[in-house]
């Protein structure tokens, strides 16, 4: 067990012949033995050098990272490289976390798509309280078509991205028309939102739309929004409905579907009223 060819350590160590030549290479386990035909034999003690490497590995350590470490055999050092990859694993778990949230919201997303009322059509419903982080692109879209619009969502997921919030959110955008302006029937605003998380830590720019009952209407394509809005006012004017809050023009999904280089969408419009 003193002169175990390469072979026969990879066995034993149930590992590569290849890996092995790879540790050789970089200097991590080099083969104890060379005779005169230059065959390289290792002994069965280097097992617990092969031992350290693997499971510094498993722990997430770079071959790089595990040479240094092992030549400067110093215990303090292993142990402070292993709190740095502690603490980025636990940032890859959050934003994990955070990628299966979106995921799930992603699917919640298109099985309401699926059950939704079909274009056109005006119903109610009633939703639960629903928090928003909210940014002010000071533009007022409703002046323009779908390539500004295209540009405010690119400012606010640079917006995003500066102020490290998970990315996640974005699969979920809307925006805002306040209630004083809805009344006056003027079609202002420059407010777009995220939806987040119940549990989302943030002291700013964070909203909560209460649970209300919305007189919604299903809306397919960005270009019908504002007939599509003053359609649902008209309604609700017949129906002698009041307003309870702000005009919501929220983006359930977007589809995978793209005519002429444009997003499509399936928009639900939603005004709180009260009876």
């Amino acid at each position: 067990m003193d002169k175990l060819s390469i072979g026969e350590m990879a066995a034993i160590n149930r590992v590569s012949v290849q890996a092995l030549r790879l540790y050789d290479r970089m200097g991590l386990l080099k083969p104890q033995f060379i005779d005169i035909n230059r065959y390289r034999y290792y002994d069965i003690k280097q097992s617990a050098r092969l031992d350290m490497i693997q499971s510094l590995q498993l722990l997430g350590m770079s071959l790089r990272q595990i040479k240094e470490q092992l030549d400067k055999q110093d215990v303090s050092v292993v142990q402070g490289l292993l709190e740095m990859q502690k603490d980025r694993l636990d940032e890859q778990i959050a934003q994990l976390r955070a990628t299966r949230k979106s995921v799930e919201r992603t699917l919640i997303n298109y099985r309401r798509y699926h059950s939704a009322p079909g274009d056109g059509m005006i119903f109610t419903e009633f939703m639960p309280e629903r928090k928003i982080y909210c940014y002010d692109s000071r533009i007022n879209f409703y002046d323009f078509g779908l390539e500004t619009y295209e540009y405010i969502l690119r400012e606010l997921k640079t917006h995003i991205a500066l102020n490290e919030l998970p990315m996640a959110y974005f699969c979920n955008v809307g925006t805002i028309l306040r209630q004083e302006r809805l009344a006056r029937r003027e079609f202002i605003s420059t407010e777009v939102f995220i939806f987040v998380d119940d549990d989302f830590q943030c002291s700013s720019n964070i909203e909560v739309l209460p649970s209300r009952t919305y007189l919604c209407i299903s809306c397919d394509n960005f270009h019908k929004e504002k007939s599509y809005a003053e359609r649902l006012l008209a309604y609700a004017a017949e129906k002698d409905l009041a307003f309870d809050g702000d005009y919501i023009c929220e983006v359930v999904t977007d589809l995978p579907v793209f005519v002429g280089n444009e997003r499509s969408m399936f928009i639900k419009l939603q005004i709180p009223i009260k009876f």
